[in-house]
């Protein structure tokens, strides 16, 4: 397929297709869509071979959030039964953070809901950085507080953040649609203060709330234009309890055309698979991996991943390997123009995404389209297989977490 080939030779070069070549890999026909994965595998696999970067998510303060996001469990007024805790001490942060961390993960997300930290939330934070710091050497932070006055960026930078995560989640035009308290020129004000800062800028979209594949294009251009380290790629969590509660319009398919349209576009950055693979990519998730080169371990923040074992193995059984704590993520250019803020900037043609991944209360971190976090899979209270037929809604594999972070149980890691 030319168009294939055409989109290969330009992500090889960093080199930004036209809005009508992104436009038609959504188009491509579910016939074509194994030749889709494999061209812009080549780009996945030039700009980061088979590492798969593992990030683990930590629910700072769940719910309680005075926005509106159509998409979130954590809303203003929300109905979904999620917990609800306010902020983890440092040290409970901590202990929920080694979980992950001993299951694989290089980098550590903190998420809190609501619209932004204040100035004591900023310290709340900083000290649970630290903590975490201490007890782990090397590891990255992500912070996702939502947005950000002046001078928060850089405190945080000061207390041994790494990264900042604020979602575009979707489109200029289509913005007004999903939230009315805030707005996306404000979104975009965080980002540009985190790379103002020094902090990783991560920052993403959520599919399946209705968009048009035009909306997608546009949100995918914008953040290359934003120029993050890192891109989440979330796909809507459609929990009961909220406005988007009946939005089931993703098949794996349409995922894979997705994933496979980003990274064309944004070729040599960190995508990462965030909420919402083990719903809609379901079985298809080791394919996605060819596009991706970054996921979420087990639970997010406030439903159910699939098990942290299971996403181990998947990886390896797919011929991929987790990527080391001592091994760059980036690529060597974009990981020496971090010293100057986040990326590539300037660099014509370079990739498009930061780190992060989610739209948590105003804009928090990690792969959700349901708050903040991902969706389920493996529930251990299901004894027997459920059969759907094709393109059916999967509500049997929506759960609140019940879990880790905000509860005595063991977190899923």
């Amino acid at each position: 397929m030319d168009l294939l080939n055409t989109l290969v030779d330009k992500g090889l070069r960093r080199e930004l297709p036209t809005r009508e070549e992104a436009l038609a890999v959504l188009a491509t026909s579910d016939d074509d869509v194994l030749d889709v994965v494999a061209a812009a595998g080549k780009v996945r696999r030039h700009w980061f071979g088979r590492r798969v970067k593992l990030n683990y998510l930590v629910n700072l303060k769940s719910g309680l959030c005075p926005e509106d996001c159509s998409y979130c469990s954590q809303r203003l007024g929300s109905s979904t039964g999620i917990l609800k805790y306010s902020w983890l001490k440092p040290d409970e942060a901590s202990k929920a953070a080694a979980a992950g961390l001993a299951g694989g993960a290089k980098r550590v997300c903190l998420v809190a809901s609501g619209r932004g930290p204040t100035d004591r939330d900023v310290d709340r934070v900083a000290g649970t950085i630290k903590a975490i710091k201490e007890r782990h050497e090397g590891v990255e932070v992500c912070a996702c507080l939502g947005l950000l006055s002046d001078g928060q960026a850089e405190r945080l930078r000061e207390a041994g953040a790494d990264a900042y995560n604020h979602n575009l989640n979707t489109s200029e035009g289509t913005y007004g649609d999903i939230t009315t308290t805030h707005t996306y020129a404000d979104r975009v004000d965080t980002v540009n203060k985190a790379h103002a800062a020094g902090l990783s800028a991560c920052s993403g979209l959520i599919a399946g709330m209705g968009e048009s594949d035009a909306d997608l294009v546009d949100v995918v251009f914008s953040l290359r234009e934003l120029d993050p380290d890192s891109v989440p790629v979330n796909f809507l969590i459609p929990v009961e309890g909220t406005p988007l509660a009946k939005e089931w319009n993703l098949t794996p398919q349409r995922c894979l055309r997705i994933l496979a349209m980003v990274r064309f576009v944004c070729p040599d950055v960190e995508v990462r698979i965030a909420g919402g693979r083990e719903v809609h990519l379901r079985t298809m998730q080791p394919l996605a991996l060819h596009l991706a080169n970054s996921i979420f371990l087990g639970d997010y923040l406030t439903t159910e991943g699939q098990a942290g074992q299971a996403d181990l193995e998947m990886i390896t059984d797919a011929g991929f390997v987790v990527e080391g704590a001592d091994e760059v993520t980036l690529p060597q250019h974009r990981a020496e123009a971090q010293g100057a803020g986040c990326g590539s900037h300037g660099a014509e043609g370079a990739g498009c995404g930061s780190h992060a991944t989610e739209g948590a209360g105003c804009g928090s971190h990690a792969g959700e389209s349901a708050g903040c976090g991902s969706v389920c899979g493996s529930h251990e209270d299901v004894a027997e297989a459920v059969t759907v037929p094709a393109n059916e809604p999967r509500t049997d594999l929506v759960a609140v977490r019940r879990r880790g972070a905000g509860t005595d149980l063991a977190p899923n890691a």
